[in-house]
């Protein structure tokens, strides 16, 4: 099977993860504050451990293997990562959206319907999460890849379900929460498909597609996820998540080569 489908595959099975996740709300259920916020804290160790283990250090060893050059290969991954989030900064500045906690961001939004808003904040927040799993794959490393796929699908499933409660609690059916929930993962294969062709089509640019990958999810932990968790007074429980997260994609991708 060829890598570029591959990375389509494995960002599409990350994103369906946000529709297992959202289960729960086609029966009724809902779960509190406290663990919404753990769950959350979960998702961000995750994907901080991914953008170290899974990105970075492949994109060092990536560009050390081409140049020859510890330096300037610490210098790629610098590059890299800070454009990644400059990248997804702007997209945060420029692209009107809303959060429900938050409120709406970025430029006026004019007569733009909510959902709209909230879609695309979805998209900014889970486009970098699908381009990660597309890269992973791109570079030949198809065990890489799945362990990016697994560790993205894993913190996908509280996020679905984080969505779908939040729709709930403004007074969206339940059918229609657990809809918007499975399509807001539907962005990640787009990014996916990005990320591998990109990769695939030129090799020279993999060191730095996965800095930037690196990048833009660091830039949605710090400024998205992990203030939302600190939120409503829960800082231990969403570290606890938090910690699990982190710790559990560190032995997945070790243990899986």
């Amino acid at each position: 099977m060829s890598i570029i489908l591959w990375g389509l595959l494995g960002s599409l099975l990350a994103g369906l993860m946000t529709s297992v996740g959202a289960v729960p709300v086609l029966y009724g259920r809902t779960i509190s504050r406290a663990w919404n916020d753990r769950l959350l804290g979960f998702a961000a160790g995750v994907m901080l451990a991914a953008s170290f283990f899974s990105l970075i250090l492949p994109g060092i060893e990536a560009a050390e293997a081409r140049y020859g050059s510890s330096t300037i290969a610490a210098l790629i991954a610098v590059g890299g990562i800070v454009l990644g989030v400059v990248a997804v900064a702007g997209l945060n500045e420029l692209l009107p959206h809303e959060h429900f906690i938050e409120g709406r961001e970025g430029v006026d939004a004019g007569a733009m319907s909510r959902i709209w808003l909230f879609i695309i904040a979805i998209t900014i927040h889970n486009f970098p999460e699908g381009m990660a799993v597309g890269i992973g794959f791109g570079g030949g490393d198809i065990t890489n890849g799945m362990t990016l796929a697994t560790g993205i699908g894993l913190q996908n499933a509280p996020e679905g379900l984080a969505v779908a409660v939040a729709l709930r609690g403004q007074g969206y059916g339940k059918l229609r929460a657990f809809a918007i929930a499975t399509l807001s993962g539907l962005v990640e294969p787009v990014g996916g498909l990005i990320g591998v062709a990109a990769v695939t089509l030129s090799e020279p640019i993999l060191p730095w597609g996965l800095a930037f990958a690196a990048g833009a999810m660091i830039y949605v932990i710090s400024h998205e996820i992990i203030p939302e968790t600190h939120r409503h007074g829960h800082q231990n429980a969403a570290t606890t998540g938090l910690t699990i997260g982190l710790v559990l994609m560190l032995f997945l991708d070790v243990s899986l080569g």
